[in-house]
């Protein structure tokens, strides 16, 4: 029996357990539930499963009722975990429950799974992360390196993306997950519209180190905001860390510093993350060729731009744009792709 009923969206089952965290159920729901296409017609269908259909209990003080079983993950070809409070990482031997060792083994070859906070404990126990890239909450890392040795746990960022294996940190980085999946699989027009919908940034910058409590706090009248909001208006200059720096009035070595504590991520990083995300835009909405995209987003050539979403995608910036750019979309007008195109941070 189909449990997927919209053969042209695509299938995305969310596998819940007891002890499953509303918040992270409802996200998935609410941002893939929000994708849609420019005709406005939804581009997901979104089914609940359960290792058994019937009653779960969640971590808040009411249960869930799930119609579906392990059939909706035999059939989707997107699977998400959410986080169980009850199940992950109980086992001391880090194994799976019965229920959620039957439901993952239903899951096809070459089927996307990804997870949401410790829902990376059910991947890792049925050993689809071993040898590869994943991320879970900060206050699960010391427990998750100690269960599961063989997975390259990075509990600094707020995802991982490795392909046909994605993991996220705590809950509000499921969102950050979320608008990456579907960033990836319709563009960044697409997400930025879930996005705004939402009411949350369509990017944040950064990793978990952020949120880390620290012994010694940064002083908070401390920041590089500034210097980050001036960057994103001159993305097509060749800027410098001194340069940058002096907008805060502060020297390299303190900048650097403090740009890392705040988000995360080095200053030359964050910049490169900038410029590839505004080079995916004009790439998607415009007719600007290569080198002008280059130009615009400060990668200064085509060959560079080239070898930057190469690295970054696995794609040219040709194939990026033919993915997806579709046969009505409406280009900007070459003089209106400016560099003081802002994003989150």
């Amino acid at each position: 029996m189909a449990v997927f009923q919209h053969p042209g969206r695509h299938a995305l089952a969310v596998l819940v357990r007891h002890g499953v965290l509303p918040m992270e159920l409802g996200l998935i729901h609410q941002l893939f539930g929000g994708a849609r296409s420019a005709a406005g017609e939804p581009l997901y269908e979104v089914v609940t499963c359960a290792p058994e259909p019937g009653e779960i209990r969640t971590g808040a003080d009411f249960p869930v009722r799930v119609a579906h079983g392990p059939e909706a993950l035999a059939q989707a070809r997107t699977v998400l975990i959410p986080a169980s409070h009850e199940e992950d990482g109980a086992a001391p031997d880090g194994r799976l429950s019965p229920g959620a060792a039957r439901a993952l083994a239903a899951i096809r070859p070459g089927t996307r799974v990804a997870s949401v906070c410790t829902g990376s404990f059910a991947l890792a126990a049925a050993g689809l992360l071993d040898g590869r890239p994943a991320t879970t909450h900060w206050r699960s890392a010391e427990r998750f390196r100690a269960l599961y040795p063989a997975v390259r746990l990075d509990e600094d960022v707020l995802y991982t993306d490795d392909g046909d294996i994605l993991t996220s940190a705590g809950e509000a980085a499921g969102i950050d997950l979320c608008l990456h999946m579907i960033r990836r699989d319709h563009g960044a027009a697409v997400a930025t519209g879930v996005a705004r919908t939402t009411v949350v940034p369509p990017h944040r910058d950064g990793g978990q180190a952020q949120y880390i409590p620290r012994p010694v706090p940064e002083p908070r009248t401390a920041s590089t905001a500034r210097a980050r909001a001036w960057a994103l208006e001159h993305l097509d200059r060749p800027l410098t860390l001194g340069e940058l720096a002096a907008r805060e009035s502060m020297s390299v070595r303190t900048f650097s510093r403090r740009f890392r504590a705040e988000v995360g991520l080095t200053p030359v990083q964050w910049l490169t993350q900038r410029r590839l995300e505004y080079a995916r835009q004009l790439l998607e909405e415009t007719d600007l060729p290569v080198d002008r995209v280059a130009a615009a987003a400060g990668f200064g050539t085509g060959a560079s731009l080239r070898q930057h979403l190469q690295a970054a995608l696995g794609v040219s910036p040709s194939a990026y744009r033919g993915t997806f750019r579709g046969p009505g979309a409406l280009p900007v007008r070459a003089a209106d792709a400016g560099p003081a195109v802002r994003t989150a941070g």
